[in-house]
Parts: C-alpha cells; sequence; structure tokens
C-alpha cells in the first residue's frame, strides 16, 4: 500500500505541474477516444511500467474541472481540506450504514446533520441522511411527501392519482423521480416562472384547485433554490401559506445554492426555510467538497424512518437504531461522504463556509460588472446570483462554447430562459479570484478577435 501511495502521489504531481501550465486538458472527441486513449482490458493484463504509464496518461487526458478555466457545471475547484478527508474516507473504506462497521464514522455524519438541522431553526426532532447525489435526495422527498399523504402506499402501492408541483425550471429529476416513486411523469405540474425564474404563486394555486377539481389529490411543491440556468430562489415563505392550505409537502431543493444558509449576507435567499418539510443541498457545490457530497435532512426525521427503515437482522445487530443510519437511508451499503465535508467544517469552522460562499456571490458581481462596463454583451442575469447569463456580440452561445471547449481554451456552458440562449458562467469555484474572472473574459475575446472566419456570419450580422 505504501507503495501505491507513493505511485498516487507522483501521478497527482505530474496532473498539478501539468494543469498548472495548461489548465485545459487536450481535447479528444468522442469518435477518436479508443484511438487516443488506451483503454483496452485484456486477460493477462500488462505490466506495471506500462500500467503506469497508461495511468498517468488516462489522468493527463481528463477534463480539468479544478483549473480557473472550468465554468461548466455547477461544481469546481479543488479544496485541499476536503479532498484530504476524502482521501482518508477511501482508505478506511467503511460502509455507513452500521455503527458496527463505521464506529465514529457515524458521528462523523450524525454531527454534520445536527448542525444543519440547528442552523435551519429545527429542532432534535429533525435529522437527515446523505445520499449519493442531488437527483436522489429529490427523491427521497417526493417517497416522504407520497408517504405522509398515504401512509398506506409504501405496503399498498399508490392507489390515488397523487399530484407534484414544480417550477417549469425545476431540476430535471423531478419527472424522473415522479416515475421511481410510482406517481408518474404525468402527475408532475410545471408552474411557469417570472421574469425572474421564480415560481409564480398565483399560477401554482390555480394548478392546485383545478387538480382537485378534478379528482386528483396534489401532495408536494417542490422548490428550488438556485435553478439549474438563471440561480433563481422560490419564495420559500410565500408557498409555506399555499401548501398549509391545501396540506401539502414542501421540499427545497438546494443541490446548487442552498449552501447560503451558511451565509449571513445572502440567507435571506431561503427566508422561510424553517417552514418547509424537508431541504437538500449538495456540499459538493458552493461549499467545494469533492463529488459527491448531497444531503437531505426533514424537519420531523419520523417521516425517514416510516419511509425507508427496514429490519435486517444480519446488519443491525448492536447499538441504538440512532447510530444505525441504515435505518433512514436509501441505499444499504455506502460510502463515507460525510468525512471530506467534516474537515473542511471542521478545519474552517462555520465562518469559514460563509466566507467560501460569499466569495462567490463576490466573484459573480465581479462578472456582472465587466459584461455592464463593455457595450460588446448584453446581460440575462441579475444580481444575487451565481449564474451570469450573457451574449457576447450577438454570436450564438453554443457556437463559442463549443469551440472553446474544441480549441482546449474554456470549459463553459449555455443555457436557455425563455426565448434567449446564452452563455452560462458560474463562479461556483471559491478557489478562483477576481484575476481568474476578468481573464475568463479576455481569453473568450481573444479567441473570438483570433478566429473571426469561425464566427463570420454572426459578427457579420451583429456588427
Amino acid at each position: 500500500m505504501k507503495s501505491t501511495i507513493d505511485k498516487f502521489q507522483q501521478i497527482v504531481n505530474n496532473l498539478l505541474d501539468d494543469e498548472s501550465k495548461k489548465p485545459m486538458a487536450q481535447f479528444i472527441a468522442s469518435e477518436n477516444l479508443y484511438a487516443e486513449v488506451d483503454l483496452a482490458l485484456s486477460k493477462t493484463g500488462i505490466a506495471e511500467d506500462k500500467f503506469e504509464a497508461a495511468l498517468n496518461d488516462l489522468v493527463l487526458k481528463t477534463p480539468r474541472t479544478a483549473t480557473n478555466a472550468f465554468f461548466n457545471q455547477l461544481f469546481g475547484g479543488r479544496n485541499e481540506t476536503a479532498v484530504l478527508g476524502d482521501l482518508l474516507a477511501v482508505i478506511l473504506n467503511n460502509s455507513m450504514y452500521t455503527y458496527k462497521a463505521a464506529g465514529p464514522q457515524v458521528g462523523v455524519e450524525k454531527i454534520i446533520l445536527r448542525e444543519v438541522c440547528n442552523i435551519i431553526g429545527w429542532g432534535e426532532g429533525a435529522d437527515g441522511t446523505f445520499a449519493p447525489g442531488g437527483s436522489l435526495t429529490n427523491f427521497m422527498s417526493m417517497v416522504m411527501a407520497r408517504d405522509a399523504a398515504n401512509k398506506a402506499a409504501p405496503y399498498e402501492g399508490v392507489t390515488q392519482k397523487m399530484t407534484v408541483y414544480t417550477s417549469k425550471e425545476s431540476h430535471y429529476s423531478i419527472p424522473k423521480n415522479a416515475a421511481f416513486s410510482g406517481l408518474g411523469r404525468d402527475q408532475v405540474r410545471y408552474v411557469p416562472s417570472d421574469k425572474l425564474g421564480r415560481l409564480d404563486l398565483k399560477s401554482l394555486e390555480l394548478m392546485i384547485e383545478e387538480d382537485i377539481q378534478n379528482g386528483f389529490k396534489p401532495i408536494m411543491v417542490n422548490l428550488t433554490a438556485g435553478t439549474t440556468v438563471l440561480g433563481a430562489f422560490d419564495p420559500v415563505g410565500e408557498v409555506r401559506a399555499i401548501g398549509d392550505k391545501y396540506g401539502l409537502w414542501l421540499h427545497l431543493d438546494g443541490a446548487y445554492c442552498g449552501s447560503v444558509i451558511f451565509s449571513q449576507k445572502y440567507k435571506h435567499l431561503v427566508e422561510g426555510i424553517a417552514h418547509v418539510d424537508s431541504f437538500s443541498f449538495n456540499a459538493h457545490k458552493m461549499i467545494g467538497t469533492p463529488l459527491s457530497c448531497s444531503i437531505i435532512v426533514v424537519k420531523d426525521k419520523g417521516n425517514l424512518h416510516s419511509s425507508f427503515s427496514n429490519d435486517a437482522s444480519y446488519l443491525y445487530q448492536t447499538d441504538h437504531d440512532e447510530f444505525n443510519l441504515g435505518k433512514t437511508s436509501l441505499q444499504c451499503g455506502r460510502r463515507n461522504d460525510a468525512l471530506k465535508f467534516w474537515a473542511l467544517w471542521k478545519r474552517v469552522g462555520t465562518d469559514g463556509l460563509e466566507k467560501i460562499v460569499d466569495h462567490q456571490f463576490y466573484l459573480a458581481d465581479v462578472a456582472r460588472d465587466y459584461i455592464r462596463a463593455h457595450q460588446d454583451y448584453e446581460l440575462y442575469s441579475y444580481d444575487e446570483s451565481i449564474s451570469i447569463c450573457f451574449n457576447y456580440k450577438g454570436i450564438p452561445a453554443r457556437d463559442i462554447c463549443t469551440l472553446l471547449y474544441e480549441y482546449s481554451e474554456l470549459l463553459v456552458g449555455y443555457g436557455s430562459y425563455e426565448a434567449d440562449e446564452f452563455i452560462r458562467l458560474v463562479t461556483i469555484n471559491a478557489q478562483n479570484s477576481e484575476q481568474d474572472i476578468l481573464d475568463f473574459f479576455k481569453t473568450m475575446e481573444g479567441f473570438v478577435a483570433s478566429h473571426e472566419h469561425l464566427f463570420t456570419p454572426a459578427l457579420t450580422q451583429n456588427p
């Protein structure tokens, strides 16, 4: 194992050295992947030196999500303290379903969940768990909403048409989860959004009333803290009154930006969070831990038990159920995703997490200020969002994003809202500086200027 760790360290050093010179990995077209990278498997295996060379080559050719050229997805960067926690989790290799198998690591997970519940304002009756991604924390919320509406559903199945309401800008996992939970994709109602991308309250109530009149049973409203394109925050507190009126479960999907709970300056964006039934966020997004680190907490932990607990005498043989985490989790065997978050939180404190979150909003302000100060840009997004949506010189967003990727210059994506399509820059990498944001624009502008022939039609139409 010590020899293996030495090899690991050498490969990592090679990567870090290469990243410092080239923040983007070489572009490899998918149709050329197997010709350009040695991925073939064999019956007999290969010599150690050839294996190390193949592994090193694979690492160096993989997209670099931790550099100052990566703005493509809703994660990025590399926090060294969190990485240390993740590496230790791999070496320890505990499974988090029983205290007997995980010991103190159970306490690591429980203390995180307790502190999150405290920050929200929930008492001792609240609890939570970790799941392998934000899609599955959303799934868990839907299952609990289903079971809260009909306690027989876990045993008899879904016997009535239950409806779920979500913004049309919400995460794509919602209809998938409706299929998984037995509610059905057709029972998801997509509520229109206002000009800022937030769920429209009047439309929500009208849709609920119509469903009731048509014999459906409304059970849940899925709210979003940071929509995937505009980074919008649904009005949590105002929806609670509607939820109370119709007896609905309220889930706040904060996978992208729910970590604003750690910021005194920005937690008003989720005002009313204490009144939802469940809340989820990804610490691998705004907090910057390695993938994946997805958390769901519930106001009443009884809902976790009633929806996910199942006896297994071959597993749960010692200790109290409170310390046998498999009783309230979606899966049985699962890796320790809590340790990396705990290591970071332990090291920097809640104040340090706040600084991480606030810095991302600061970087977003830097980007918006730059766009507003330069007439070649058009801004589509608004303040208090870490998604900066814009177009440059009228060039189609997908053309710029695709060519920047294929020429190994920058990784940035595009999105759309209503009739507009635009580049979506996310400032979620807290290791970036103000200069890194300014360099992004300079790199993009320089690329367009030096490759005018690729953009001629757009530049001609929009001089």
